[in-house]
């Protein structure tokens, strides 16, 4: 009889003894994992802030002529990338229709005191296209290139024969700015993976300019009273000058005209 009752007891020791090992075996609940903080956005360079409403001086108006005969443009060959579809296959150097010139620049030569303007100047490429072909820009001013086309460009930018920036443009890249030498005047750029592509950037030491567009039409707006003189630069044609006077809050016209025979001896304006 001690021994069925001490075995019981055994048995009964054995098994409190059992149920707090099985209960350390137990591993205590996991903590919660806290997620992954999510990657902070990239900064990206502020908008420029709205330029402040320019008001005052006069306004010159005219349009740009081209007298004779067009040259017949050069054909372009096709790109097989479908990222061109829809690209111009005549050459754009000289584009006169019903006797207007457009792209030519028209500008106010000399100092005018004036303010920097706050908006960059864009390039872009859409279609293999430099978009515009022909634009102002301050000096000092910002300037931009973008790639909307959906494969690679280069911009490469020349001042004379020198190359002032070569910059990779990759599928839909967002616009980068480039700076231009203090010294440049007239810049022009150069695609090499596309070599139809070209555009050109005249700086000017003041803000009075304007590119004629389809119809020859330009418009210099805001510009202080005073006698000036305005110059018209196209690419392919050379310059063309005119004497203009202008008074507060009046409106004075001017016109310049080329015509082939300005093109002779003259390549890209004298840029190469």
């Amino acid at each position: 009889m001690k021994l069925r009752t001490l075995g019981v007891a055994v048995l009964g020791a054995v098994g409190l003894a059992t149920v707090p090992a099985c209960q350390k075996q137990e591993a205590p609940p996991a903590a919660p994992v806290a997620p992954a903080p999510a990657p902070a956005p990239k900064a990206e360079a502020p908008a420029p802030a709205p330029a402040a409403p320019v008001t005052g001086g006069g306004t010159v108006q005219g349009t740009v002529a081209f007298k004779g005969a067009v040259p017949a443009p050069a054909a372009v060959k096709p790109s097989d990338d479908p990222a061109c579809d829809g690209m111009a296959l005549k050459d754009q150097s000289l584009l006169a229709t019903d006797g207007k010139l457009a792209n030519a620049l028209v500008r106010v030569r000399g100092l005018v005191p004036h303010s920097l303007p706050s908006q960059p100047a864009l390039i872009d490429q859409q279609k293999c296209t430099y978009t515009p072909r022909v634009q102002g820009v301050t000096a000092g001013q910002q300037v931009f290139i973008k790639n909307s086309d959906g494969t690679l460009h280069n911009a490469r930018a020349l001042n004379g024969t020198k190359t002032v920036f070569n910059v990779a443009q990759p599928p839909n890249a967002k616009a980068v700015p480039r700076p231009l030498p203090a010294d440049a005047e007239v810049i022009r750029l150069k695609c090499d993976i596309h070599p139809w592509m070209a555009a050109w950037v005249v700086v000017n030491p003041n803000p009075y300019f304007a590119t004629s567009g389809t119809d020859g039409a330009f418009s210099i707006e805001h510009l202080p009273a005073g006698t000036y003189t305005l110059e018209a630069w196209h690419e392919t044609l050379g310059t063309k000058t005119a004497e203009v006077t202008v008074k507060e809050g009046e409106t004075v016209t001017a016109s310049f005209e080329f015509s082939a025979e300005d093109a002779k001896g003259t390549a890209s304006g004298g840029v190469k």
